[in-house]
């Protein structure tokens, strides 16, 4: 009779156990599906949370600044050294064809920040409104380690400069140990390399720009223009200096490293990231954070191209140094004067650029701790400071971790890898938001379907290709990926039909995105297999804290959410006014 009892009672549970994995499930597909809705570009309404609103201080020309200020720095005082190692002189190449995708993305970016003109998330904010709330998550944190990580690099670097100058007095000369910030002490073979004084400097700008940002425009500006009048007098002077032999060969390795290197360098363009993620703090976010975006991008391009041409012809590029390759370059054409300056500007520069990447990261936190999928700590604003303090001190606690523990050399071979899906998946939201159905708030699920599934098919055709170029396949198959994503295009084409918006554009949609898409997966393929690793272990991780958290939490339309409404066409040329709910009620 027992036993009985306790076949009846199972048979009972095994339902009721299945019941409720099968809801779970489904509780969890509806919520990662969710979407933040598009907000009509006629509406002039605005609903925002007072008490945790941004300050818009910021100008046209700041905009720039504050883009040129974040990328002039990293790639120049960083990179260079290291990706010159493998790619040689071509590492000239590697910034062009790095710059080439950014343009592509600058002009994806351009598009949706004058859509959405004043809310923190940029490319995770976009995602979320164009996709899912899954994918934009994904998005969010694949771009915020890359965040992490460049911030890391940068800190190691300014570390390595400050030493070099304080080396130049000799009562510190050959007397600071490499654990303090000149290299760092290694061990396990490396992969650990002790640096203390890169964590006591991001310890130092997270206190600064806790305290407020009032100022901090005014000294990234300052700043910005001494690191281009630096960058000026490198070529200028480097110029003199070239040895043309030193360009033969151009790639001593091939092409492959080149094209590995361009996702190394990818990072150092991220500056457009910075002015999207300004735009809660920008005066006429219509009209300048487009120009901010494009102008800022195409100044470093330009910049970025002359400095490695200039270097790898003063000195050959298997002696350029890792750390501070512009300095060393100088140094060794008997330059000490240049040098010595150089590494001056180095030390501003690398400041303002880790100072505006911590400034960027902080925010993309507060936009996912609004939207609930983060702890409502990140969403907080000291109400006098008008700063996120907890989303400030997170992120200067997370790269003062890995800039402390971790060496530079293989921090930067996981790199790209998360700007290079986001700014793919950005490139698609153009696409999607521009399908005239879904403007007009009439999409048909299955047009919008398979215009998603033709965007998946050009980021697999990109693939594909660079895994041809990467592994020699044979040219047939690099053909066939290509044709298939032409394929995918050519329906994009002629069976989508897309709205004209008013305000900038992207020009040529679909194709300059899905071009963009192609490229940017091309790159994808070339990535070091550390980055692949790394990739697939976040991704992971992320939807096992979305599943545990996120999808119980998260709530598109949250009253914490803050939303700013396009200007309708007669006010567009007036800043937008935030009010509160409860006075407009």
């Amino acid at each position: 009779m027992g036993g009985g009892q306790r076949r009846t009672t199972q048979s009972q549970t095994t339902p009721s156990s299945s019941s409720s994995l099968s809801s779970c499930w489904s509780h969890f597909w509806s919520s990662a599906l969710r979407t933040k809705p598009l907000v009509s570009p006629s509406e002039s309404a605005v609903r925002t949370n007072s008490g945790d609103g941004l300050v818009r201080r910021l100008g046209m020309f700041d905009l720039i600044l504050l883009g040129v200020g974040a990328s002039i720095g990293a790639g120049i005082f960083v990179v260079t050294g290291t990706v010159a190692k493998d790619a040689g002189p071509g590492v000239t190449i590697s910034f062009i064809l790095a710059g080439a995708s950014c343009v592509l993305n600058a002009l994806c970016y351009a598009e949706l920040a004058s859509r959405f003109p004043a809310v923190v998330g940029g490319a995770y904010l976009y995602t979320y409104t164009a996709f899912n709330e899954l994918t934009a998550f994904l998005v969010f944190a694949q771009l915020m380690l890359d965040y992490h990580i460049g911030a890391a690099s940068i800190a190691r670097s300014l570390a390595s400069y400050i030493i070099t100058i304080l080396e130049l007095f000799p009562v510190f000369k050959d007397h600071i140990p490499d654990w303090i910030g000149h290299g760092g002490q290694k061990f396990l073979g490396g992969a650990i390399s002790i640096n203390v004084l890169a964590p006591i400097l991001l310890a130092l700008l997270t206190i600064v720009l806790c305290r407020g940002v009032g100022e901090s425009s005014a000294v990234n500006s300052f700043m910005t223009a001494m690191k281009i009048i630096i960058v000026i007098i490198v070529i200028f002077a480097g110029a003199f200096e070239v040895d043309v032999s030193n360009w033969t060969p151009f790639t001593p390795n091939g092409f492959k490293p080149i094209l590995t290197g361009a996702t190394v360098v990818f990072f150092a363009y991220v500056g457009f990231d910075a002015v999207a993620n300004s735009a809660e703090e920008s005066k006429r976010p219509q009209r300048d954070l487009p120009i901010g975006i494009i102008g800022s991008l195409l100044i470093c391009v330009a910049l970025y191209i002359g400095v490695c041409l200039v270097i790898t012809g003063m000195v050959p590029f298997y002696l350029l140094g890792e750390d501070a390759p512009l300095a060393n370059a100088f140094t060794s054409k008997g330059l000490k004067f240049v040098s010595i300056l150089i590494s001056v500007g180095a030390v501003a520069g690398l400041t303002t650029t880790l100072l505006v990447g911590l400034y960027v990261q902080s925010r993309l936190y507060l936009g996912l701790g609004r939207d609930g999928l983060l702890p409502s700590v990140f969403a907080r604003v000291h109400p006098k400071l008008r700063t996120p303090i907890h989303s400030q001190v997170w992120v200067g606690i997370v790269s003062g971790i890995l800039a402390g523990l971790f060496n530079v050399k293989i921090l930067s071979h996981i790199l790209s890898v998360g700007s290079l899906t986001g700014y793919s998946v950005v490139a698609a939201c153009v696409v999607s938001l521009r399908f005239k159905d879904k403007a007009a708030n009439e999409v048909s699920s299955s047009a919008w379907r398979e215009g998603v599934i033709c965007l998946f098919i050009v980021a697999c055709g990109g693939f594909g290709a660079g895994v041809c170029y990467r592994f020699s396949a044979s040219i047939v198959f690099l053909v066939l990926t290509v044709v298939v994503a032409i394929l995918a295009l050519a329906a994009l084409c002629f069976r989508q039909v897309y709205a004209d918006l008013p305000g900038f554009s992207c020009p040529g949609v679909p194709y300059v995105p899905a071009v963009c898409i192609f490229f940017n997966m091309f790159l994808f393929a070339q990535i070091h297999h550390e980055a692949w690793v790394r990739f697939v272990i976040l991704s992971i991780i992320v939807v096992g804290t979305y599943a545990f958290y996120g999808q119980y939490h998260a709530d598109p339309n949250s009253e914490e959410t803050i939303i700013y409404h396009r200007t309708s066409a007669e006010e567009r040329s007036k800043t937008a006014v935030a009010t509160t709910e409860g006075t407009a009620t």
